[in-house]
């Protein structure tokens, strides 16, 4: 390996020192000044004489030395390029300034004139004028170490790169790209109309068949197409020049943004001359196929698309997914009943991940089409991975409405039911009834949280979490829930890094990953729990997600179960989605799982093998114990307090319901009470300039003005005034808009008489 120094600066070059002639007129003079000196009877003159000859003969020697300096390393940087460009197969070059070539290696010798006594001679052969190109290339090497370029050429580009070595050597390669038989002026043999367009739909080449069907050259696209936008496959209304003339479009991408399109009149498209099928060295894929599904004929690029299609074959033996006979849509097609329009079409067999474009065109006189076709697989996943974003965003709104009005309806149940509680005590014959009503109510509760979850929706109470003491905490319950036959283990860090989390969701993740590794081992077997701490220096790219760099910890939950199959891996995070039977399983839990992990900023992965296991590994960001966690709700018993508030409360709340179980429980706490069905019947109220009022308890969402939106209109005649935000939706929905009402705090419905009346004693106190 040869190691140039590509970033020094340039070296002194030649022309910067003294030639030959000039070194023998300096050393002639300073032998002059000598002489004169050893002669001349005049002290002060013989003197001066000296000093002249002795310092002309110094500048002579240092000259000298460093012009013998610079040979010996122009010759070392020289060898050592040769040596570097033998060992390339691309064509290379050493020059100087000026072009002249000092070495090539044996790719430039075969492949250009040998003895051209500058690159600028040999490169001519291959584009015009190349020397305006090389000198530009050379003052940006100079400027900035190395430059590169790529050139159109006859034959279709040529991409030239140069180093500037110093001392005035230039290193170059030079890589040539060969445009595929079919394309750019190479199609003039086809004798096939063929343009190219750039991405901005201007033409920039038509062939001369080409310009013959259209009668010019066209500088638009828009100028030929009658029909708008072309579609590749389809028959489609050109300009012609003796009028409008009808071709099959068949189109494929170029490099850089351009367009090579090809147009087969519907003639000439199926037509077989003598001498072969005229498109069989078109790079677009066509196939002739009879109504039956029989290939007759496919050209190269359609066999290096489907390489087990052969002539006599049957395309249904190849492709599938019409949800009908391809036979028959072959027929219909032939008859000019069938629908305008290509159709995806999916491998059979091995092939089966490969997804096909086909579009038909017109029936020739012998009841046979062409077929253009294209590979659309990576089209076709990047839509089915749009879809499932779409699916997801819409199961996640749908939940997130269904949830608000459940937590208005939960609020209720539980508000009345906590003031039915206060009326009876625990021997009361109704006090076990009313218990149960508020634990299914809870229930109730607990799975719009589970909706939430997994929608991303749902309001965490983040706090500092040390791993290791949570998971012991939820030893006892996790091996309850395993059972006997089933052992579980954990294994930790003893170093391991505290995480910011809402402990009751990440506990629910976890006894939902335990869970399901149960249930993938029916017969029994071990559960392993691991913690560790990850830092990654460099982004992570797993699946389709990139895991930032920085401090992480990770979770794995590893069974020995029966494993996940492949094909259902990217679906066991969906909603509603399980492999297990019917009645054992919501298809909400690894939903859930995945909700909570992202909402609280981490990653979920899965890693399974089918009849050895499978292990789930959580990443969840590390933070530092510098802010104050959320404190937990109050789980008071429902007792009325014998304090008494004070103080004028401001309820609008839409939900009737709610708005009564509200207003009661903040009255029997000793609290005044108005009462408001929505915001515009609210700031109606406040406009009574002598009315005080001490707090506002808000819904969120109602009809007409929503909550913040009322609420800042009324603080600007009371910019004091507290206000607590209801809502059965996420904090997250509107945090933006809170942040920028002051003296506001939220309440996540559904919520309690002791919370409701808590958080505003809180808030007046």
């Amino acid at each position: 390996m040869v190691d140039i120094d590509l970033g020094a600066t340039v070296a002194e070059r030649a022309d910067n020192h003294p030639g030959p002639a000039q070194l023998v007129v300096i050393l002639a003079t300073a032998s002059a000044a000598l002489l004169g000196a050893a002669l001349t009877p005049d002290g002060y003159l013989a003197l001066l004489l000296l000093l002249l000859g002795t310092t002309l003969a110094a500048v002579a020697t240092l000259y000298g030395l460093r012009a013998a300096l610079w040979r010996h390393r122009r010759r070392r940087t020289q060898a050592m390029s040769e040596r570097l460009l033998s060992a390339d197969s691309a064509p290379g070059y050493l020059t100087e300034t000026a072009g002249e070539v000092l070495y090539c290696n044996d790719a430039a010798r075969r492949r250009f004139r040998s003895r051209a006594p500058t690159l600028g001679n040999a490169l001519s052969e291959v584009f015009a004028c190349p020397a305006m190109a090389l000198q530009r290339l050379e003052l940006k090497a100079e400027r900035d170490g190395g430059a590169q370029d790529m050139v159109g050429s006859r034959r279709g580009h040529v991409q030239l790169s140069v180093v500037a070595l110093g001392d005035g050597l230039f290193l170059w390669r030079i890589d040539e790209h060969a445009e595929r038989l079919g394309a750019g002026r190479a199609a003039e043999a086809l004798g096939l109309p063929m343009l190219t367009s750039g991405p901005t739909g201007t033409i920039l080449y038509m062939n001369e068949a080409c310009r013959d069907l259209t009668g010019g050259r066209a500088r638009r696209l828009e100028a030929l197409f009658e029909s708008g936008p072309i579609v590749s496959g389809a028959v489609q209304r050109i300009r012609g020049s003796d009028g409008e003339v009808e071709c099959l479009v068949a189109e494929i991408p170029a490099s850089g943004g351009r367009r090579e399109i090809y147009l087969l009149p519907p003639g000439r498209a199926g037509a077989a001359p003598a001498g072969g099928w005229q498109a069989e060295a078109l790079p677009v894929a066509l196939m002739r196929v009879s109504s039956c599904g029989r290939i007759m004929q496919l050209n190269a690029a359609a066999q290096a698309l489907m390489p087990e299609a052969e002539v006599d074959g049957r395309l249904t033996d190849l492709l599938e997914g019409l949800g009908r006979p391809i036979s028959e849509w072959l027929s219909e097609a032939v008859a000019e009943r069938a629908v305008p329009g290509p159709q995806f079409l999916r491998g059979r067999g091995a092939h089966s991940d490969k997804v096909l474009q086909v579009t038909l065109g017109p029936p020739d006189d012998q009841g046979q089409i062409v077929a253009v076709l294209n590979d659309a697989t990576e089209h076709k996943s990047l839509e089915a991975q749009f879809v499932q974003a779409q699916k997801m965003q819409a199961i996640g709104q749908l939940a997130g409405g269904i949830a608000h009005d459940f937590n208005n309806l939960l609020t209720a149940i539980s508000g009345h039911c906590d003031l039915l509680m206060l009326r009876h005590d625990e021997s009361d014959q109704d006090y076990g009834d009313l218990v149960q009503i508020h634990q299914n109510a809870n229930r109730a509760a607990s799975l719009v949280g589970q909706l939430l979850a997994f929608s991303r929706k749902q309001n965490l109470r983040l706090e500092q979490i040390d791993l290791r003491d949570t998971l012991s905490d939820l030893t006892h319950l996790l091996n309850r829930l395993v059972g006997e036959r089933v052992t579980l283990s954990l294994n930790h860090d003893p170093d391991l890094r505290e995480i910011r989390a809402d402990k009751r969701q990440l506990e629910q993740v976890l006894m939902n990953l335990v869970v399901n590794a149960r249930d993938a081992m029916p017969t029994g077997g071990e559960i392993r729990v691991e913690t560790d701490n990850l830092d990654l220096e460099t982004p992570l790219q797993r699946d389709r997600a990139l895991v930032p760099a920085g401090q992480w910890v990770r979770i794995r939950v590893i069974d020995k179960g029966c494993g996940i199959p492949a094909e259902k891996i990217g679906k066991i995070f969906e909603p509603f989605y399980t492999t297990k039977r019917p009645g054992e399983g919501t298809g909400l839990g690894l939903s859930t799982a995945y909700g909570i992990v992202k909402q609280t900023g981490g990653f979920i992965f899965v890693d399974s093998t089918p009849g050895e296991g499978s292990v789930f590994t959580l990443l969840l960001p590390s933070r530092a114990a510098n802010a104050a966690a959320a404190p937990e709700p109050s789980a008071e018993p429902l007792t009325l307090s014998p304090r008494r508030a004070e103080g004028m409360v401001l309820l609008v709340e839409d939900e009737a319901p709610v708005r009564a179980f509200a207003a009661r429980a903040l009255r029997m706490r000793g609290l005044s009470v108005i009462e408001a069905e929505d915001g515009e019947a609210a700031l109606d109220i406040l406009r009574d300039a002598d009315l005080e009022v001490d707090i506002i308890v808000t819904d969120v969402i109602m009809p007409g003005k929503d909550g913040p939106t009322w609420v800042r209109e009324a603080q600007l005649a009371r910019p004091d005034v507290q206000v607590v935000f209801v809502s059965g939706y996420a904090e997250d929905d509107f945090s933006d808009q809170q942040a920028e009402i002051p003296n506001s705090t939220f309440l996540p419905k559904p919520f309690s008489l002791n919370e409701l009346a808590a958080t505003v004693e809180r808030r007046i106190a």
